[in-house]
């Protein structure tokens, strides 16, 4: 610990410094900014969001001075950001996907708005023939259209568009087991 410090003790004092400008800049910004607020008679809430703005692009002006200070190669840094934001992005679709069709699956199965073996028809371009249900599972339904063709499909859609239901299944669920 001791050498890191004998061999970065330039960094650390720029950092320091860097730390406590952003600090003091911070302070007299947020107290200028509610003045502003106060005199003008603005909305607290939208002196409120200023304040945000303002502290949020000191951070950002902090976090890229502490970079030049360490000397850190620009080009790893867009690396890493391109990486870990395209990550996330994956990530936040993935789990939009999933979590809308799986919620869209709970909900189907407490409300009780459809049973395997009805005939539905949804009110929509893609689809606008009648189909019978063949299984409701967590994520998709399984349909069977006139044509004897088999289509999945998202429950959250089912949620979404319109629904009619042509026909009840006259044998219960429990027949199945």
């Amino acid at each position: 610990m001791e050498d890191f410090i004998a061999l970065n003790q330039v960094e650390l004092i720029s950092s320091g410094i860097t730390v406590a400008t952003l600090l003091i800049l911070k302070f007299v910004s947020t107290k200028t900014i509610r003045r502003i607020g106060r005199v003008s008679d603005l909305n607290p809430a939208r002196t409120r969001l200023i304040i945000k703005y303002i502290s949020f692009a000191l951070f950002a002006i902090g976090i890229g001075a502490l970079i030049f200070i360490w000397g850190v190669n620009f080009k790893e840094i867009g690396l890493l950001f391109s990486s870990v934001f395209a990550v996330i992005g994956v990530a936040m679709f993935a789990s939009w996907s999933i979590l809308s069709n799986v919620t869209a699956g709970i909900i189907l199965f407490f409300s009780f708005p459809f049973k395997i073996g009805d005939r539905i028809r949804i009110l929509d371009g893609d689809l606008p023939e009648e189909a019978e249900i063949l299984d409701i599972k967590a994520f998709h339904l399984y349909l069977r259209k006139d044509n004897g063709e088999l289509v999945t499909y998202p429950n959250n859609l089912l949620l979404q568009k319109g629904v009619a239901l042509i026909a009840k299944n006259s044998v219960s669920d429990n027949d199945d087991l």
